[in-house]
């Protein structure tokens, strides 16, 4: 694909749950102002209305009682050195999350960003 804007690097996402908090922040806005802190051009967290995970139990929205304990993915398009970056800073905290990176190309459509 020959695009005009492209950049090489990965997408990384981190799953953690929707109440778990660390430094008393919950753990999803943890994660995006540490590496808005980090210069990370921007990031995301999406809520899961399904799912399970490493203990096995099944977790859905319609269940009240298990509604507030779904994942959390916050996902960033970054380059591979920025992601390292991020890493090690969140392993270094102690942050209980899951991780999964890969390759990814990716670009920006519309007028250029300007900064806040």
């Amino acid at each position: 694909m020959n695009l005009p804007n492209v950049r090489q690097g990965v997408q990384l996402a981190l799953y953690c749950h929707t109440r778990a908090r660390h430094d008393g922040v919950l753990t999803y806005e943890w994660l995006l102002e540490i590496a808005k802190k980090q210069g990370i051009g921007g990031g995301s967290a999406f809520r899961a209305i399904c799912g399970y995970g490493r203990h096995g139990v099944l977790r859905e929205e319609q269940f009240f009682e298990l509604a507030d304990d779904l994942a959390m993915k916050v996902e960033f398009l970054l380059t591979e050195s920025q992601a390292q970056t991020l890493l090690e800073a969140v392993r270094a905290s102690g942050v209980d999350a899951v991780y999964a990176i890969a390759p990814a190309s990716f670009g920006a459509l519309g007028k250029p960003a300007t900064p806040p």
